[in-house]
């Protein structure tokens, strides 16, 4: 007779034996965390080498915050926040209960401290009042909170509040905290560094961060904690070795030394087995193609975003990449417009394919320009 607990472990198995099919017998199967949900994630290409039962919706508890921290540096990147702007505390954020910054109704808090309290000290009343200070109520913050998820291509989480407090309805998986956690990363690295600090002192009351890891691995610098009743501990973190970072969400562990014990598990696991590697970084000239009917000859193409990859370690060496431009590029064309593709190849194998984007504009050229490229590209088709 097979139990529910027997059924359970078996579905993990098969989980984790379908991970090893994909990468190949070179790499070993990933350790079996205990926990609801896990994955691991190259932070460089956002490759998911690890993924059990990762876009299971649950509660994520605290590691809302990253939301709410996140929006606020966007906020403060798009010049409608300072860190030196006050924050009047009002009753309700004050009134908070769970983990606190313990700020005072009717203080005035400047941003950068209650972005620390949420940081480092997992503040409910300090994420209420920065969310209440952007959007003027939590609930029109959670609508950004949404919004933001969205563009990120976080599909299986919806917010209902700022702090993480169980609601119907709120919800998010480990491979979508695990997006979230590598927009923190890359695009605010100032700001990132404060989810390394380790203690925050704030009205005479130091509180320590609760991310047990950032003591046993010189490392982790980072993400953010969370517990309720319904939640289980979970974390999210992130640890740097030789020039490689990888991105660990963990959702429903047993306990607070659980959680960090296995997502250092699931760390070591990728540092172990797998490499990175970036062919080309955000906004290098690949190539000058060549444009037709334009004021200029050449135009400047490269990427969005970094050309990055992970493999098995060893792996690496045997990748190229391949640009194709698109072959009668014509003027006008816009900086960001799509003119081709650059695949990451295995010798014959195209392992992925990304976008290949103008960097420059080239507007169209004058009516000479336009009437000769015009007759010489009729008589390339012709002989094409």
């Amino acid at each position: 007779m097979i139990t529910q607990s027997l059924l359970q472990r078996l579905v993990v198995l098969s989980s984790l034996l379908m991970a090893t099919v994909a990468w190949g017998a070179s790499v070993p199967p990933p350790p079996e965390l205990v926990a609801k949900s896990y994955v691991l994630m190259d932070a460089a290409s956002g490759t998911v080498l690890v993924n059990q039962q990762g876009d299971l919706r649950l509660p994520p508890a605290s590691l809302t915050k990253l939301m709410t921290a996140y929006i606020a540096t966007l906020e403060i990147k798009r010049g409608r926040l300072k860190e030196t702007d006050q924050v009047t505390i009002s009753e309700k954020a004050w009134r908070m209960g769970g983990s606190k910054m313990f700020v005072g109704v009717g203080n005035q808090v400047s941003v950068d401290d209650l972005f620390h309290g949420i940081i480092i000290q997992s503040g409910n009343d300090a994420s209420v009042a920065l969310a209440e200070r952007i959007a003027g109520e939590e609930d029109t913050f959670a609508s950004l909170m949404n919004s933001e998820a969205k563009r990120l291509g976080m599909t299986n989480s919806h917010f209902k509040n700022a702090t993480g407090w169980p609601a119907e309805g709120h919800y998010s998986t480990a491979h979508d905290m695990a997006k979230l956690a590598r927009a923190i990363i890359y695009e605010d690295p100032a700001h990132y560094a404060i989810y390394a600090q380790k203690e925050f002192l704030w009205n005479g009351i130091k509180q320590p961060n609760r991310n047990l890891l950032l003591w046993r691995d010189d490392g982790v610098d980072g993400l953010k904690t969370g517990h309720t009743d319904e939640a289980g501990y979970c974390l999210v973190a992130s640890s740097k070795r030789d020039g490689q970072r990888l991105i660990a969400a963990v959702f429903g562990a047993d306990s607070e030394a659980a959680r960090a014990a296995e997502t250092a598990k699931l760390l070591g696991y990728g540092f172990n087995f797998f490499e990175s590697k970036t062919f080309h970084k955000k906004g290098t000239v690949l190539a000058n193609a060549q444009i037709w009917k334009g004021a200029a000859r050449t135009i400047k193409v490269g990427l969005t975003s970094d050309l990055a990859t992970s493999m098995p370690r060893g792996e690496t060496a045997t990748l190229s990449t391949q640009i194709l431009l698109t072959p009668r590029l014509i003027a006008p064309v816009k900086p960001g417009e799509v003119v081709g593709i650059i695949e990451i190849r295995q010798g014959d194998k195209v392992l992925s394919k990304t976008n290949v984007v103008a960097l420059e504009a080239v507007e169209a050229g004058g009516f000479f320009r336009r009437s000769w490229d015009s007759i010489v590209l009729f008589f390339k088709g012709l002989f094409s």
